[in-house]
C-alpha cells in the first residue's frame, strides 16, 4: 500500500495499514528527525507546512521545501524547466516562494540547461534547472555535456522513483542493471551526482552539491530526488551557506611563481594565451595588467574572448583553426607562452601541428590552471602554476615588480611586429566583411549586426559557421559578452542560452546569432522568450543547409553529401523564419541588402520584446564561412588519394600523436 503523509506532532506520519517497507521508511525518518532536531521546539502546521522560526533552529519542511529554501538562502534568483509528475512537488514549493525565485518555463528540457548555462556565463551565478523523471531528464544530457566541457556551473534537479517502489520497473525507471539507475547515464557529464534516500539528508546534499559545483574547476551537478522524498517532511536545520561553502582563491606555490617570473624576465617574445578559465576566475584585469607589464600580446580561445578588450593594442586576437592570422603567428613564434585557464584543445591548438598555432618546444610554457589534470596534458610545461587564474596572475605580477607599460612596450621592435600583424589581419578581414555582394557574405552580416549593438552587448553562438564567424570577426570589448558552446559546439545552444543571458543581464542588449540548422533545433524557445518577456534578438543567418559540414566534406573527400536542404525536385529550401517569428507574436524582419541589416537589428532591439531578423547569406563555400587560418585534423580515407595525402602530411607534423 502506498504511504500517505498526514500531520501529527512530528509533522510526519503514515496511514494505517502501511506495508513493512513503508513502516521501515517511517522509522528511518523518525530516527533522522531525532538527530536533526536542534534549537527550541517549534510548532507545525498541517501537512508539514513551513514554520516561521528564526534561522539556526529546526523547522519542519517537505523535501521540496528544503530544496527551495536552500536556494533562497543562496540567493538563487531563477529556476527553469518543465513541470512534470516527477518534479511537481518542486514546482509546488517554488510557487510558495515565487517572490524570491522566478520560475521560467521552457519548451524542451535541453533548453532549460542551456538557459541556466547562459545565465552562469553572463554573471558567474548559477541557477537551477529542473525536469521530471525519464525522457525529461534524458533530454538534458546535451546541455549537461555542454556545461561540463566548458566548465560552467549548472545545478540540475530531476525526479526519481519513489524509494519504496525502486526496482519494480516504475514508470520511466531504468532498473535492469540497478534500481533507479537513471543518474548513471549522467556520470560522464557531471562533477558529481546525488540520489538521497531520506528527507533529512537533503540539507546536507544540497550544500554539498553547491560546493562541488562552484569550488575548484566549476561544473554541472545532478540532484536526482525521489518523488516521495520531495513530498514527505522532516524537521531539519538548514545550513548557513556562508559557513559551509568553499570561499577564497587557491594560490600557486610561491617558489613556482618566482620561477615563472624569472623565466618571463628573460623573455623576448612572450605571449599570453587566455582561455575560459581566465573568464571564470574574473581575471581579465590581471590578464591586461600582465600584458602591459611584459609588452606581451594576449591571444584568446573560443571561451577566452573578452579577457582583453580587442581594440587594445596588445590584443593578439584569436588562435586555432578558424582564428586570426596574427594570433596564430604570434603564438607560434613566442619564446615563452603564459597559458591562463586554457586546455589546449585541438581547435585552439590547430590539432598540435607544430608551428601552426604553437611551437612547444622550443617555446617555453608557463601553465596556469585550477585543475592539476590539465597541467602538461597536451604540451610539456616549464613552470606549472596550479591555482586560481586571478590569484596566480596577481602573485606573478607582484613577483615581477613594477615596470613596463605602454610608454615602454610601444617603443620595442616586438610591438612594431604585433602592430603590423594586427593591421595585416584587419586588411584580410575586410575582403569578406566589407563585401557588398547580394546574397551577402556571412562576414558582412556579422559586421552589420555588431554595428547595431552597444559595446557591452552580449552575443551568443552555438555550432556551425556563425560560431566561427563571430569568434573570428566580432570585436569583443568586455568580459562575459561572448558566449559560445565552445568545445562541445552544441547545436541548439544559441537561443535558450541567449534567453538565460538576457535574464541575467536585463539591461544589456543580447543577440543570438545562429545558423538556420542551429535555430531549427530549439526554435520552439521563441515561446519561452515570449512567456518570460525577455527582449532577446535572434539573428538567423540562413544558408539553407549544414554548410559548415559541407565545407569539411569538400576538404576531406573532395565532394559533398546530404548537407544541402533540398526538396525532392532539387530546389534549395528554407522556411520563412520571419513569418514563423510573427506567428509567435514577435517583431520580425527580413532585410535583403547588407546595408539594411543594421537598421533591421536596431529596430528589433528597440522593439521592447523578443525579436527575429532573418538574413539570407551566400552558400558558396569560397565565401560562406570564416577564413581558415590554422589546421584541424579531420581524417581523410585512402580512397580519396589527393585529400588523403594532404592529411597525412599535416598529421606528420603533429606533436601529440
Amino acid at each position: 500500500m502506498k504511504p500517505t503523509a498526514r500531520g501529527d506532532s512530528l509533522g510526519q506520519g503514515i496511514a494505517a495499514g502501511v506495508d513493512s517497507v513503508g513502516a521501515h521508511a517511517t522509522l528511518r525518518r523518525e530516527l533522522g528527525q531525532s538527530i536533526t532536531q536542534l534549537g527550541s521546539p517549534t510548532s507545525t502546521g498541517a501537512e508539514g507546512t513551513i514554520l516561521t522560526v528564526a534561522d539556526g533552529t529546526a523547522r519542519t519542511l517537505t523535501g521540496a521545501q528544503i530544496v527551495v529554501e536552500s536556494l533562497v538562502r543562496r540567493g538563487v534568483p531563477i529556476a527553469t524547466g518543465i513541470p512534470g509528475h516527477g518534479c511537481w512537488a518542486i514546482t509546488d514549493a517554488l510557487l510558495d516562494r515565487r517572490d524570491e525565485i522566478r520560475t521560467i518555463q521552457v519548451m524542451h528540457e535541453q533548453s532549460a540547461v542551456h538557459l541556466a548555462d547562459g545565465y552562469f556565463r553572463a554573471t558567474g551565478t548559477p541557477i537551477l534547472a529542473f525536469t521530471s523523471i525519464g525522457p525529461g531528464a534524458m533530454n538534458t544530457l546535451v546541455g549537461m555535456g555542454t556545461a561540463y566541457v566548458d566548465s560552467t556551473a549548472v545545478a540540475l534537479l530531476t525526479g526519481s522513483p519513489h524509494t519504496y517502489m525502486r526496482g519494480h520497473g516504475l514508470f520511466q525507471e531504468f532498473e535492469r542493471r540497478h534500481h533507479a539507475d537513471n543518474p548513471r547515464v549522467f556520470e560522464p557529464v557531471v562533477k558529481e551526482w546525488w540520489q538521497p534516500s531520506r528527507v533529512d539528508d537533503l540539507p546536507f546534499v544540497v550544500h554539498r552539491a553547491w560546493n562541488a559545483m562552484l569550488s575548484g574547476r566549476p561544473g554541472p551537478v545532478l540532484l536526482d530526488i525521489p518523488m516521495d522524498i520531495q513530498a514527505e517532511s522532516a524537521e531539519v536545520v538548514l545550513p548557513e551557506p556562508e559557513r559551509r561553502e568553499a570561499r577564497g582563491r587557491v594560490r600557486p606555490a610561491t617558489d613556482d611563481v618566482e620561477r615563472a617570473a624569472e623565466l618571463l624576465r628573460s623573455a623576448e617574445r612572450p605571449v599570453i594565451v587566455a582561455g575560459g578559465g581566465a573568464i571564470l576566475a574574473e581575471a581579465w584585469a590581471q590578464v591586461t595588467a600582465l600584458a602591459e607589464r611584459l609588452g606581451a600580446p594576449v591571444v584568446t580561445t573560443w571561451n577566452g574572448k573578452g579577457a582583453i578588450d580587442e581594440i587594445h593594442d596588445l590584443a593578439g586576437l584569436t588562435i586555432g583553426d578558424t582564428a586570426s592570422t596574427c594570433g596564430n603567428t604570434l603564438a607560434a613564434t613566442a619564446d615563452v607562452i603564459i597559458s591562463v585557464g586554457n586546455r589546449f584543445t585541438d581547435w585552439s591548438a590547430s590539432s598540435y601541428r607544430k608551428g601552426v598555432t604553437f611551437s612547444i618546444p622550443p617555446s617555453k610554457l608557463v601553465q596556469i590552471d585550477i585543475d592539476p589534470r590539465e597541467i602538461g596534458k597536451n604540451y610539456p610545461v616549464d613552470v606549472a602554476l596550479v591555482g586560481d587564474a586571478r590569484a596566480a596572475l596577481e602573485d606573478l605580477l607582484q613577483a615581477l615588480g613594477s615596470g613596463g607599460g605602454p610608454t615602454i612596450y610601444r617603443e620595442t621592435a616586438y610591438f612594431a611586429e604585433i602592430d603590423r600583424l594586427r593591421r595585416a589581419w584587419f586588411e584580410q578581414v575586410e575582403i569578406k566583411s566589407g563585401s557588398n555582394a547580394i546574397p551577402m557574405t556571412m562576414a558582412r552580416a556579422v559586421r552589420e549586426v555588431q554595428a547595431a549593438t552597444r559595446s557591452d552587448a552580449i552575443v551568443v553562438t552555438g555550432a556551425g559557421l556563425p560560431q566561427g564567424m563571430v569568434k573570428q570577426r566580432w570585436v569583443t570589448r568586455h568580459p562575459r559578452t561572448h558566449l559560445t558552446s565552445g568545445s562541445f559546439s552544441t547545436m541548439g545552444f544559441t537561443l535558450p542560452a541567449a534567453i538565460g543571458a538576457q535574464l541575467a543581464q536585463p539591461e544589456r542588449q543580447v543577440v543570438a546569432v545562429c545558423g538556420d540548422g542551429d535555430f531549427l533545433q530549439t526554435m520552439q524557445e521563441l515561446q519561452a522568450a515570449v512567456l518570460s518577456g525577455t527582449p532577446v534578438c535572434v539573428v538567423v543567418l540562413d544558408n539553407a543547409g549544414w554548410i559548415s559540414i559541407k565545407g569539411g566534406q569538400q576538404s576531406v573527400f573532395g565532394r559533398t553529401a546530404w548537407t544541402d536542404f533540398l526538396t525532392p525536385d532539387g530546389s534549395v529550401y528554407s522556411p520563412d523564419f520571419a513569418a514563423i517569428a510573427r506567428a509567435f507574436g514577435i517583431h520580425a524582419e527580413q532585410p535583403e541588402a547588407p546595408a539594411d541589416v543594421a537598421p533591421a537589428v536596431s529596430r528589433a532591439l528597440a522593439s521592447g520584446g523578443p525579436s527575429l531578423v532573418h538574413v539570407k547569406v551566400d552558400r558558396d563555400l569560397a565565401v560562406a564561412g570564416p577564413d581558415k587560418t590554422g589546421w584541424w585534423d579531420a581524417p581523410s580515407p585512402a580512397n580519396h588519394p589527393e585529400q588523403h595525402a594532404r592529411w597525412l602530411a599535416g598529421v606528420a607534423e603533429e606533436q601529440n600523436r
